[in-house]
């Protein structure tokens, strides 16, 4: 596990039209997550059309971005969530889901798909994680987004 963020890129006057799509489950977190994603693109890509698109719980954050490419057709794509473990595999299953989903959204697309659905142990994790300023996964989804928004323009 990391345990700071990678340095923010310098900014860029490239214009992205983007998704993102976020959860409502735990919205203690999420909603910061999302948050902190937004501010972090203004900052590094301040000329993106940014198109929010919100789903229940984690579980449907696949589909919905499968909607997203086809609706809207975005550059790319940036998915939050949070899932909390429990004392079943409940989550583990979940989190496998959502990850082999999401990787293969990309790989068919050949967009970027930046995959923040957090699989934490507590409460304490998903703090440090989503609203705390050391590993804030929201920012480092928006600093992914552009690192990969970069790559793809150079091929």
């Amino acid at each position: 596990m990391s345990t700071e963020l990678p340095a923010r890129p310098q900014h860029s006057f490239s214009r992205s039209n983007l998704c993102i799509i976020k959860s409502n489950y735990n919205s203690e977190y999420t909603d910061k997550l999302l948050n902190n994603c937004i501010e972090e693109l203004n900052l590094i890509l301040p000329n993106s059309n940014i198109k929010v698109i919100e789903a229940p719980g984690s579980f449907e954050l696949p589909v919905l971005t499968e909607l997203a490419f086809e609706k809207h057709n975005p550059d790319g794509v940036i998915v939050l969530g949070l899932i909390l473990k429990g004392q079943t595999a409940h989550a583990d299953m979940i989190a496998q889901s959502i990850t082999n989903s999401l990787q293969e959204i990309a790989v068919r697309r050949v967009k970027p798909v930046i995959h923040e659905v957090l699989l934490v142990n507590d409460l304490d994790q998903a703090y440090a994680r989503c609203i705390g300023s050391d590993l804030n996964r929201g920012r480092e989804a928006a600093r992914a987004f552009q690192q990969m928004q970069k790559t793809f323009d150079q091929q």
